[in-house]
Protein backbone atom coordinates (compact mmCIF):
# COMPACT_ATOMS: atom_id res chain seq x y z
CA UNK A 1 0.00 0.00 0.00
CA UNK A 2 0.70 3.93 -0.21
CA UNK A 3 3.93 4.54 1.71
CA UNK A 4 2.38 7.30 3.99
CA UNK A 5 -1.22 6.99 3.76
CA UNK A 6 -2.66 8.48 6.46
CA UNK A 7 -6.14 8.25 4.82
CA UNK A 8 -8.82 5.34 5.51
CA UNK A 9 -11.67 7.15 3.20
CA UNK A 10 -12.02 9.52 0.56
CA UNK A 11 -14.95 12.64 0.52
CA UNK A 12 -16.24 12.84 -2.50
CA UNK A 13 -17.14 16.26 -3.64
CA UNK A 14 -20.03 14.81 -6.39
CA UNK A 15 -21.98 16.55 -9.24
CA UNK A 16 -22.99 20.11 -7.46
CA UNK A 17 -23.78 21.61 -4.20
CA UNK A 18 -27.07 22.95 -5.35
CA UNK A 19 -29.92 20.70 -3.89
CA UNK A 20 -32.18 21.08 -6.75
CA UNK A 21 -30.00 20.17 -9.11
CA UNK A 22 -29.00 16.70 -7.17
CA UNK A 23 -32.05 15.93 -6.50
CA UNK A 24 -33.15 16.55 -10.83
CA UNK A 25 -29.65 14.74 -11.44
CA UNK A 26 -30.80 11.55 -8.71
CA UNK A 27 -34.23 11.36 -10.60
CA UNK A 28 -32.17 11.20 -14.21
CA UNK A 29 -29.94 8.96 -13.52
CA UNK A 30 -31.87 6.49 -11.68
CA UNK A 31 -34.29 6.68 -14.70
CA UNK A 32 -30.51 6.31 -16.58
CA UNK A 33 -29.93 3.09 -14.65
CA UNK A 34 -33.32 1.48 -14.63
CA UNK A 35 -33.63 1.47 -18.48
CA UNK A 36 -29.74 0.22 -18.77
CA UNK A 37 -30.42 -2.81 -16.65
CA UNK A 38 -33.84 -3.63 -17.89
CA UNK A 39 -32.51 -3.23 -21.45
CA UNK A 40 -28.79 -4.78 -21.20
CA UNK A 41 -31.07 -8.24 -19.03
CA UNK A 42 -33.48 -7.97 -21.55
CA UNK A 43 -30.84 -8.70 -24.57
CA UNK A 44 -29.12 -11.10 -22.28
CA UNK A 45 -32.22 -13.31 -21.52
CA UNK A 46 -33.56 -13.43 -25.19
CA UNK A 47 -29.91 -14.27 -26.32
CA UNK A 48 -29.11 -17.17 -23.77
CA UNK A 49 -32.62 -18.72 -24.34
CA UNK A 50 -32.31 -18.32 -28.13
CA UNK A 51 -30.46 -19.76 -30.66
CA UNK A 52 -29.20 -17.00 -30.99
CA UNK A 53 -26.50 -17.54 -28.18
CA UNK A 54 -24.80 -20.22 -31.51
CA UNK A 55 -24.42 -17.37 -33.83
CA UNK A 56 -21.01 -15.19 -32.91
CA UNK A 57 -22.51 -11.99 -33.41
CA UNK A 58 -25.31 -12.40 -30.46
CA UNK A 59 -22.26 -14.36 -28.47
CA UNK A 60 -20.34 -10.93 -28.03
CA UNK A 61 -23.64 -9.07 -27.65
CA UNK A 62 -24.34 -11.47 -25.14
CA UNK A 63 -21.11 -10.11 -23.84
CA UNK A 64 -21.15 -6.76 -24.04
CA UNK A 65 -24.39 -6.44 -22.46
CA UNK A 66 -22.92 -8.15 -19.26
CA UNK A 67 -20.11 -5.95 -19.53
CA UNK A 68 -22.20 -2.61 -19.55
CA UNK A 69 -24.24 -3.94 -16.44
CA UNK A 70 -21.06 -4.28 -14.65
CA UNK A 71 -19.41 -1.28 -15.33
CA UNK A 72 -22.07 1.14 -14.84
CA UNK A 73 -22.76 -0.85 -11.71
CA UNK A 74 -19.52 0.06 -10.33
CA UNK A 75 -19.91 3.70 -10.07
CA UNK A 76 -23.76 4.32 -10.77
CA UNK A 77 -25.64 3.20 -7.49
CA UNK A 78 -23.29 4.37 -5.22
CA UNK A 79 -24.07 8.02 -7.23
CA UNK A 80 -27.57 7.70 -7.29
CA UNK A 81 -27.53 6.65 -3.09
CA UNK A 82 -25.46 10.03 -2.65
CA UNK A 83 -27.46 12.15 -4.64
CA UNK A 84 -30.77 10.74 -2.53
CA UNK A 85 -29.19 11.31 0.44
CA UNK A 86 -27.25 14.31 0.31
CA UNK A 87 -25.26 14.60 2.85
CA UNK A 88 -21.47 13.99 3.02
CA UNK A 89 -20.21 11.27 0.29
CA UNK A 90 -18.00 9.01 2.04
CA UNK A 91 -16.16 6.34 0.56
CA UNK A 92 -13.41 3.72 2.01
CA UNK A 93 -9.85 3.63 0.38
CA UNK A 94 -9.87 -0.23 -0.56
CA UNK A 95 -13.64 0.54 -2.13
CA UNK A 96 -12.11 3.60 -3.77
CA UNK A 97 -9.22 1.86 -5.42
CA UNK A 98 -11.80 -1.25 -6.25
CA UNK A 99 -13.62 1.16 -8.28
CA UNK A 100 -10.44 2.36 -9.71
CA UNK A 101 -9.67 -1.38 -10.40
CA UNK A 102 -13.29 -2.10 -11.90
CA UNK A 103 -13.55 1.10 -13.96
CA UNK A 104 -10.20 -0.08 -16.33
CA UNK A 105 -11.20 -3.53 -16.04
CA UNK A 106 -14.75 -3.62 -17.01
CA UNK A 107 -14.11 -0.66 -19.65
CA UNK A 108 -10.54 -2.29 -20.99
CA UNK A 109 -12.68 -5.52 -21.34
CA UNK A 110 -15.67 -3.87 -22.87
CA UNK A 111 -12.96 -2.42 -25.60
CA UNK A 112 -11.71 -5.54 -26.35
CA UNK A 113 -15.25 -6.73 -27.03
CA UNK A 114 -16.07 -4.50 -29.39
CA UNK A 115 -13.01 -5.12 -31.44
CA UNK A 116 -13.93 -8.86 -31.60
CA UNK A 117 -16.92 -8.05 -32.68
CA UNK A 118 -15.82 -5.79 -35.35
CA UNK A 119 -13.51 -8.79 -36.39
CA UNK A 120 -16.90 -10.67 -36.59
CA UNK A 121 -18.47 -8.39 -38.83
CA UNK A 122 -15.14 -8.03 -41.20
CA UNK A 123 -15.32 -12.17 -41.61
CA UNK A 124 -19.03 -12.34 -42.56
CA UNK A 125 -18.91 -9.24 -44.99
CA UNK A 126 -14.69 -10.03 -46.17
CA UNK A 127 -14.42 -13.58 -45.71
CA UNK A 128 -18.09 -15.13 -46.37
CA UNK A 129 -17.36 -18.26 -47.54
CA UNK A 130 -14.95 -19.28 -44.31
CA UNK A 131 -17.06 -17.66 -41.99
CA UNK A 132 -18.76 -20.52 -40.41
CA UNK A 133 -14.75 -22.00 -40.35
CA UNK A 134 -13.37 -19.28 -39.00
CA UNK A 135 -15.69 -17.91 -36.56
CA UNK A 136 -16.74 -21.54 -34.68
CA UNK A 137 -17.32 -21.49 -30.86
CA UNK A 138 -13.52 -21.89 -30.01
CA UNK A 139 -13.01 -18.97 -31.49
CA UNK A 140 -15.38 -17.11 -30.01
CA UNK A 141 -14.60 -18.32 -26.90
CA UNK A 142 -10.23 -17.70 -27.54
CA UNK A 143 -12.10 -13.71 -28.01
CA UNK A 144 -13.50 -13.22 -25.14
CA UNK A 145 -11.47 -14.90 -22.95
CA UNK A 146 -8.57 -12.59 -24.57
CA UNK A 147 -10.89 -9.30 -23.70
CA UNK A 148 -11.02 -10.62 -20.62
CA UNK A 149 -6.81 -10.69 -20.25
CA UNK A 150 -6.77 -7.73 -21.81
CA UNK A 151 -9.17 -5.86 -19.34
CA UNK A 152 -6.98 -7.58 -17.07
CA UNK A 153 -3.53 -6.27 -18.59
CA UNK A 154 -4.81 -2.80 -18.77
CA UNK A 155 -6.61 -2.43 -15.60
CA UNK A 156 -3.42 -3.85 -13.34
CA UNK A 157 -1.22 -1.30 -14.18
CA UNK A 158 -3.40 1.50 -13.18
CA UNK A 159 -4.35 -0.07 -10.08
CA UNK A 160 -0.64 -1.02 -9.09
CA UNK A 161 0.78 2.95 -9.98
CA UNK A 162 -2.51 4.04 -7.74
CA UNK A 163 -2.00 2.23 -4.24
CA UNK A 164 2.02 2.83 -4.43
CA UNK A 165 0.67 6.66 -3.80
CA UNK A 166 0.89 8.55 -0.53
CA UNK A 167 -2.44 10.21 0.18
CA UNK A 168 -1.47 12.14 3.44
CA UNK A 169 -3.35 15.86 2.87
CA UNK A 170 -6.88 16.52 1.78
CA UNK A 171 -8.94 13.43 1.18
CA UNK A 172 -11.75 15.43 -0.81
CA UNK A 173 -12.18 14.04 -4.51
CA UNK A 174 -13.73 16.74 -7.02
CA UNK A 175 -15.67 13.64 -8.64
CA UNK A 176 -18.91 11.84 -8.01
CA UNK A 177 -16.46 8.29 -7.99
CA UNK A 178 -12.87 7.71 -7.55
CA UNK A 179 -11.20 8.33 -11.00
CA UNK A 180 -7.48 7.85 -11.47
CA UNK A 181 -7.04 12.01 -12.56
CA UNK A 182 -8.44 13.35 -9.07
CA UNK A 183 -6.71 11.11 -7.04
CA UNK A 184 -3.32 11.93 -8.36
CA UNK A 185 -4.62 16.08 -8.02
CA UNK A 186 -4.78 14.88 -3.99
CA UNK A 187 -1.55 12.72 -3.65
CA UNK A 188 0.73 14.65 -1.50
CA UNK A 189 3.59 13.56 -4.07
CA UNK A 190 4.96 14.75 -7.33
CA UNK A 191 2.59 12.51 -9.50
CA UNK A 192 4.37 13.29 -12.71
CA UNK A 193 5.58 10.43 -13.89
CA UNK A 194 2.48 8.48 -12.60
CA UNK A 195 0.25 10.66 -14.56
CA UNK A 196 2.38 9.92 -18.22
CA UNK A 197 2.29 5.91 -17.07
CA UNK A 198 -1.55 6.05 -16.61
CA UNK A 199 -2.22 8.19 -20.00
CA UNK A 200 0.55 6.04 -21.77
CA UNK A 201 -1.56 2.59 -20.35
CA UNK A 202 -4.96 4.44 -21.53
CA UNK A 203 -2.83 5.15 -24.91
CA UNK A 204 -1.80 2.12 -25.61
CA UNK A 205 -5.53 0.67 -25.06
CA UNK A 206 -7.94 3.15 -26.63
CA UNK A 207 -5.69 4.44 -29.77
CA UNK A 208 -4.86 0.89 -30.72
CA UNK A 209 -8.37 -0.92 -30.59
CA UNK A 210 -9.59 2.31 -32.07
CA UNK A 211 -7.20 2.30 -35.00
CA UNK A 212 -8.18 -1.22 -35.45
CA UNK A 213 -12.10 -0.25 -35.24
CA UNK A 214 -11.50 2.04 -37.93
CA UNK A 215 -9.43 0.13 -40.31
CA UNK A 216 -11.73 -2.59 -40.09
CA UNK A 217 -14.60 -0.81 -41.09
CA UNK A 218 -12.38 1.00 -43.90
CA UNK A 219 -11.88 -2.49 -45.23
CA UNK A 220 -15.60 -3.56 -44.66
CA UNK A 221 -16.89 -0.24 -46.37
CA UNK A 222 -14.58 -1.27 -49.57
CA UNK A 223 -15.56 -4.80 -49.74
CA UNK A 224 -19.70 -3.81 -49.72
CA UNK A 225 -19.13 -1.78 -53.04
CA UNK A 226 -18.89 -5.27 -54.78
CA UNK A 227 -21.98 -6.37 -52.77
CA UNK A 228 -25.58 -6.05 -54.15
CA UNK A 229 -27.62 -3.02 -52.90
CA UNK A 230 -29.85 -5.48 -50.93
CA UNK A 231 -26.33 -7.04 -49.01
CA UNK A 232 -24.88 -3.66 -48.71
CA UNK A 233 -28.06 -2.50 -46.67
CA UNK A 234 -28.11 -5.59 -44.21
CA UNK A 235 -24.59 -5.22 -43.91
CA UNK A 236 -24.29 -1.52 -43.33
CA UNK A 237 -28.09 -1.67 -40.76
CA UNK A 238 -25.96 -4.27 -39.07
CA UNK A 239 -22.33 -2.25 -38.66
CA UNK A 240 -24.32 0.86 -37.96
CA UNK A 241 -25.47 -0.47 -34.28
CA UNK A 242 -21.86 -1.33 -33.98
CA UNK A 243 -20.51 1.81 -35.15
CA UNK A 244 -22.87 3.54 -33.10
CA UNK A 245 -22.06 2.20 -29.91
CA UNK A 246 -17.89 2.64 -30.66
CA UNK A 247 -18.48 6.28 -31.40
CA UNK A 248 -20.19 6.96 -27.97
CA UNK A 249 -18.31 5.02 -25.71
CA UNK A 250 -14.81 6.25 -26.97
CA UNK A 251 -15.68 9.55 -28.07
CA UNK A 252 -16.02 10.76 -24.23
CA UNK A 253 -13.37 8.62 -23.06
CA UNK A 254 -10.81 9.34 -25.37
CA UNK A 255 -11.23 13.00 -24.11
CA UNK A 256 -11.41 11.65 -20.18
CA UNK A 257 -8.30 9.96 -20.37
CA UNK A 258 -5.95 10.63 -23.50
CA UNK A 259 -4.54 13.98 -22.69
CA UNK A 260 -2.29 15.87 -19.85
CA UNK A 261 -3.46 13.97 -16.16
CA UNK A 262 -4.96 17.10 -14.92
CA UNK A 263 -8.46 17.71 -14.26
CA UNK A 264 -11.07 20.10 -15.73
CA UNK A 265 -14.41 20.98 -14.62
CA UNK A 266 -16.09 19.18 -17.92
CA UNK A 267 -14.53 15.99 -16.42
CA UNK A 268 -17.60 15.08 -14.97
CA UNK A 269 -19.91 15.80 -17.55
CA UNK A 270 -17.48 13.17 -19.63
CA UNK A 271 -17.65 10.85 -17.55
CA UNK A 272 -21.75 10.75 -17.30
CA UNK A 273 -21.91 9.96 -20.62
CA UNK A 274 -19.22 7.23 -20.67
CA UNK A 275 -20.63 5.31 -17.29
CA UNK A 276 -24.12 5.92 -17.20
CA UNK A 277 -25.96 7.80 -20.55
CA UNK A 278 -24.03 6.56 -24.01
CA UNK A 279 -24.67 2.43 -22.15
CA UNK A 280 -28.32 3.58 -21.54
CA UNK A 281 -28.63 3.94 -25.16
CA UNK A 282 -26.79 0.57 -26.46
CA UNK A 283 -29.79 -1.71 -25.49
CA UNK A 284 -32.21 1.16 -27.81
CA UNK A 285 -29.76 0.51 -30.76
CA UNK A 286 -29.18 -3.02 -30.70
CA UNK A 287 -32.80 -3.56 -30.70
CA UNK A 288 -34.57 -1.36 -32.37
CA UNK A 289 -32.22 -1.14 -35.46
CA UNK A 290 -31.98 -5.00 -35.16
CA UNK A 291 -34.73 -7.16 -36.64
CA UNK A 292 -33.63 -10.40 -35.81
CA UNK A 293 -33.18 -9.40 -32.36
CA UNK A 294 -36.24 -7.96 -31.96
CA UNK A 295 -37.94 -11.06 -33.21
CA UNK A 296 -35.81 -12.73 -30.61
CA UNK A 297 -37.35 -10.68 -28.00
CA UNK A 298 -40.65 -11.10 -28.78
CA UNK A 299 -40.30 -14.52 -28.86
CA UNK A 300 -38.52 -15.53 -26.23
CA UNK A 301 -40.87 -13.27 -23.85
CA UNK A 302 -43.94 -14.24 -24.91
CA UNK A 303 -43.35 -17.70 -24.77
CA UNK A 304 -42.83 -16.87 -21.38
CA UNK A 305 -45.47 -14.59 -20.49
CA UNK A 306 -47.92 -17.62 -22.42
CA UNK A 307 -46.56 -20.41 -20.72
CA UNK A 308 -46.50 -18.44 -17.28
CA UNK A 309 -50.55 -17.90 -18.28
CA UNK A 310 -51.26 -21.30 -19.27
CA UNK A 311 -49.55 -22.75 -16.17
CA UNK A 312 -51.85 -20.72 -14.30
Amino acid sequence: MGNQRNISEFILLGLSYDQNIETFCFVLFLFCYIILLVGNLLILVSILCSPLFNQPMYYFLSHLSSMDICYTSNTTPKLIGDLLWGTKKNISYDNCMLQVFAMHFFGGTKVFILTAMAFDHYVAICKPLHYMIIMDRTMCNLLVLAAWVGGALHSFPQLSVMIQLPFCGSNEIDHYFCDIFPLLKIACTDTCITGALVVVNSALVTLVTFVVLCVSYVIILFTLRNHSAEGRHKALSTCGSHITVVILFFGPSIFGYLRPPSTYPEDKVFALFFTIIDLMFNPLIYTLRNTVMKSAVRKVWCQRLFSKETHN
